[in-house]
């Protein structure tokens, strides 16, 4: 059965991926965006039928009340990502990842419509030693990025028409390309400085491959019922590691890497968790990419891309 789908933030990292395997797979899909950075990540779309693009911002009460009407899935990926961007930008973080999740809710309770939010597993903060971080394990977000995601999960969760994923720190290649994030970040440096500088090194993170990202959410639609009003961790089960062990594993591939550790300096992200995906693996969805195939990908794609890609977070 085709869809009709509203996605705000479409034109993002996950949102330009996940957005041209709906069109693909067939489903009526509708963005809204402001085009913060570029429309390229959506050019290749313009042409398709089923593809509606809507330039605004997500703070615009009338547009979205127009958009959920219109549509049965509504998956807000608007936000501004990442601890860095939202410490610059506090006001306009509140407002976007938070304040228009709580009216956009608002709208959706009314009208009986479902939800699939994405938000991060940065939201376990440091989680115990010796023991995997599950649903049920405390949130402690430690960024303003996090504590806007963290509230923003309860509103939307509240409402029992909605599933929620929380995030492992993505990788891979999109139309949108981000720099910042650690995989796509370490690979990108080993390439361009061919040495990478750690601090606390013994940080661990979980991660997964975008197309595993858009996979999940093209699961959770087709199992909308089996899946609803729950929040589950999302990620590559094989890929809880350090931030050593991750550079390890990209200097198996570039041989020349040096790896440099610093004792005496903290990292300003202090996020530090392993984390389970029992709970999604037992309704059926597993991540299947693996990070070393991960890797082979982004080095391909920093060696030979004409354009320099420039971290815009």
């Amino acid at each position: 059965m085709k869809k009709k789908i509203l996605i705000t933030g479409g034109a993002g990292y996950i949102g330009s991926k996940l957005v041209t395997k709906l069109i693909n797979l067939g489903h009526e899909v509708t963005v809204l965006d402001v085009l913060k950075f570029s429309s390229k990540p959506l050019n290749h779309l313009f042409g398709k039928k089923n593809f509606h693009f809507i330039k605004g911002d997500v703070r615009q009460k009338k547009i979205i009340e127009k958009l959920v009407k219109k549509n049965e899935f509504i998956i807000p990926l608007a936000a501004l990502v990442g601890a860095p961007l939202c410490e610059k930008n506090k006001k306009e973080a509140n407002e976007v990842n938070l304040y228009s999740i709580n009216h956009l809710m608002k709208i959706i309770k009314k009208k009986n419509k479902k939800v699939i939010y994405l938000t991060t597993n940065s939201g376990y903060g440091v989680g115990a030693k010796n023991k995997y971080c599950d649903e049920k394990s405390p949130l402690n977000p430690i960024s303003l990025y996090g504590r806007t995601k963290v509230q923003a999960e309860k509103i939307v969760m509240n409402y029992k028409n909605s599933i929620g994923f929380r995030l492992a720190t993505v990788f891979g290649y999109s139309y949108r390309m981000r720099t910042d994030l650690l995989v796509n970040n370490f690979v990108y440096k080993s390439l361009h400085e061919k040495k990478l500088t750690l601090f606390e090194p013994h940080f661990r993170r979980n991660y997964i491959h975008i197309d595993d990202v858009v996979d999940a959410i093209i699961y959770s639609i087709k199992n909308f019922n089996i899946l609803k009003s729950e929040v589950y961790n999302l990620g590559l089960s094989s890929a809880n590691l350090t931030k050593y062990m991750l550079a390890k594993k990209i200097q198996k591939k570039l041989k020349f890497l040096k790896i440099r550790i610093v004792h005496n300096k903290k990292d300003p992200d202090q996020r530090d968790y392993y984390v389970s995906n029992k709970k999604i693996e037992k309704k059926g969805f597993k991540a299947q990419v693996l990070i070393e195939n991960g890797i082979d990908e982004l080095i391909k794609v920093f060696s030979y891309s004409d354009e320099k890609i420039i971290n815009n977070y």
